[in-house]
């Protein structure tokens, strides 16, 4: 008899290593829905912030282009491509 009744019987400790093992492997899984639950908040508010702090940028590229800011400064404050610049001040939702 070499199944469960044989472990039990067994008094030298690998059955508690064993039992302590499954346990920890149990506790390990239920935790990756939940971490995977935080990740995925934690994106989703990154990319929030990223839509905000674009808008913000176009309508302060917008701003600048109003105030009368020479199109090659814009480029070089942001980085842009000068057609993204010109993009953004035709486009109000950018």
């Amino acid at each position: 008899m070499h199944g469960l009744a044989y472990c039990l019987a067994r008094d030298d400790g690998s059955v508690a290593n064993l039992e302590s093992a499954v346990r920890k492997l149990r506790a390990a899984q239920t935790g990756v829905p939940r971490a995977e639950e935080r990740a995925a908040k934690l994106i989703a508010e990154a990319r929030a912030q990223v839509k905000a702090a674009r808008a913000e940028l176009a309508e302060a590229i917008r701003a600048a282009d109003r105030d009368g800011t020479r199109q090659v400064d814009i480029v070089a404050a942001t980085g842009y491509s000068r057609e993204r610049i010109r993009q953004i001040i035709r486009n109000a939702e950018d």
